[in-house]
């Protein structure tokens, strides 16, 4: 009986020691994650909770990393946003104002009676294409802040791809001839139904042409719709300048210029835009490109099934 009593009174002993020193195992723990969420609340985003799989608190302590990595992630692209608004407002400010003055001086001469005749004549012709180009520029900048809202919603349907390109191509033709732009159009006379947002597709398919009639110095496109396995693949591809190395991993990013130089031409929004738009989608767009040689832009939709 006696033994009993005393292996009780040892057990309770060891228990109590236990509990003591798991207490302040886990009391060090806790401080060590508050110190951690300190340091991480006054910006070290890359600070972390250090803790073995048997530790007690290692579920808790996985938990507030994922957090952490999860609030690092979301203040990142507000960042990025940030900084990719505030290019956005200094490139609206130069994009916008310049050619506006440029339009605003001509149209001045013109009223003033500065200019007569034919002069004033290609004075006016001048603001109308500088009109039409601050349209163009600003219906990019719509379109992109339209893209980016939690407003934007795409209407997908079931569509007949093939007719539908060759009616937005017919626009275009009359543009080839006058830029003197020979084009090879080859579209299948069958069916390709694929489930699309139209008016998305018809910006794509134009801003990716209008992309090569501004900035590629072509002569020739060529634009082939197809079947490939279980997708819809259109190729646009032209003979022009083509884009060097460095600057095609980023052809698709925001406000990049390929042509650092441009002032008034090129929002560096309209390819970002087709890359969000055709991905929203559940396409797939690649380019490739030789410097000299061209460019080739390649579309994927998946076929209705």
């Amino acid at each position: 009986m006696e033994i009993i009593v005393f292996l009780s009174i040892v057990i309770a002993v060891v228990a109590v020691l236990t509990s003591i020193v798991l207490v302040r195992r886990v009391k060090k723990q806790i401080a060590e994650m508050t110190d951690v969420l300190v340091d991480v609340k006054n910006g070290n985003g890359n600070r972390r909770i250090l803790s073995a799989t048997n530790e007690l608190t290692a579920p808790l302590a996985y938990e507030i990393n994922e957090i952490v990595v999860a609030y690092e992630s979301r203040l990142s692209t507000v960042r990025q946003t940030e900084e990719t608004n505030r290019q956005l407002m200094t490139s609206l400010s130069h994009d916008v104002r310049t050619p506006l003055t440029t339009l605003i001086g001509y149209l001045d001469a013109a009223h003033k009676g500065l200019v007569t005749g034919k002069d004033r004549d290609d004075y006016i012709e001048t603001a109308r294409r500088k009109a039409h180009d601050l349209k163009e520029y600003i219906d990019v900048l719509f379109d992109w802040f339209k893209l980016n809202s939690n407003e934007f919603a795409l209407e997908i349907q079931s569509v007949e791809a093939a007719e539908l390109t060759r009616n937005i191509l017919i626009d275009w033709i009359p543009i080839f001839e006058d830029k003197q732009v020979e084009y090879d159009i080859d579209i299948p006379e069958n069916p390709v139904r694929v489930r699309l947002d139209m008016d998305s597709y018809m910006r794509i398919v134009n801003n990716l042409i209008q992309n090569v009639i501004a900035h590629s110095h072509a002569d020739k496109i060529k634009i082939v719709l197809s079947k490939k396995e279980n997708n819809m693949e259109l190729l646009l591809a032209d003979n022009g300048v083509g884009i060097e190395k460095e600057d095609l991993k980023h052809i698709f990013e925001r406000l990049y210029k390929c042509d650092k130089g441009r002032s008034e031409k090129g929002s560096g929004l309209g390819l970002s835009i087709v890359h969000q738009l055709v991905e929203k989608m559940g396409g797939s767009i690649t380019v490739e490109s030789l410097p000299g040689k061209g460019t080739e832009f390649m579309l994927l939709f998946p076929l209705e099934s």
